[in-house]
């Protein structure tokens, strides 16, 4: 997991308390490696310099798959979109050659597969080539877990308004596959399949309405 920036300077914490609550949110996630890349915040933007240094640790890493979070969003930061923007143009940065020294003596790598998150609330209504829903019920619990370790952003009165939306966001696209709760990802492609029958059938869902409580016994007659 890579964070772009620190997200100093910020009215909420400071660099140090930060950092302890991305590692607890970590610990939470489960989530082997997290790094801050350290891009300035606030002015983040898709330029060489960031290009590079994000391309550096795809080299790095060598991912099979990158998320990046997607849209605009005009009443929050403009570095949202900046890092979507930075993110693309980092995973083709990251396969050029004859630049190795650019890139701290690493080695060329094509970063495979590029997996967008879209942002709730995002400015334009984006047509994406595919669409698709993850069940995340077993983990839903845990998701607001690890937002919860985040003490400096989110007081007791901002998490039970986030709490909310996340349950009413992510149940929504849940119920939507037969899920209790679901988390929604794009791709900037179709999907392809050599299995039309495979890929219909091969997972869980379905289109029936979710049953989250059992239904009233009804008189017969």
């Amino acid at each position: 997991m890579l964070d772009l920036t620190d997200g100093e300077p910020t009215p909420r914490g400071n660099p140090e308390l930060r950092a302890q609550e991305a590692e607890a949110a970590r610990k939470v996630l489960g989530v082997p490696l997290r790094v801050c890349v350290g891009l300035p915040n606030r002015v983040l933007m898709d330029c060489p310099e960031n290009r590079i240094a994000l391309a550096t640790w795809f080299r790095r890493l060598r991912p099979q798959i990158v998320i990046a979070m997607a849209g605009r969003t005009p009443a929050a930061s403009p570095d949202h979109y900046q890092a979507q923007l930075l993110i693309e143009a980092a995973r083709f940065y990251s396969q050029l050659t004859k630049w190795d020294d650019r890139f701290a003596g690493t080695s060329p790598y094509r970063v495979p597969h590029l997996i967008y998150a879209p942002v709730p609330g995002d400015a334009e209504i984006r047509h994406w080539h595919t669409t698709f829903i993850v069940d995340i019920s077993d983990t839903f619990e845990q998701k607001l877990q690890a937002v919860r370790c985040y003490h400096s952003q989110f007081d007791d009165n901002r998490f039970e308004r986030l709490r909310h939306f996340l349950t009413s966001y992510n149940g929504y696209l849940g119920t939507r596959c037969g899920f209790r709760y679901g988390e929604l990802f794009a791709l900037p492609h179709p999907l392809g399949t050599a299995n039309l029958v495979q890929i219909v059938l091969g997972g869980q869902a379905s289109y029936a309405p979710v049953q989250l409580v059992p239904p009233p016994t009804l008189p017969h007659g």
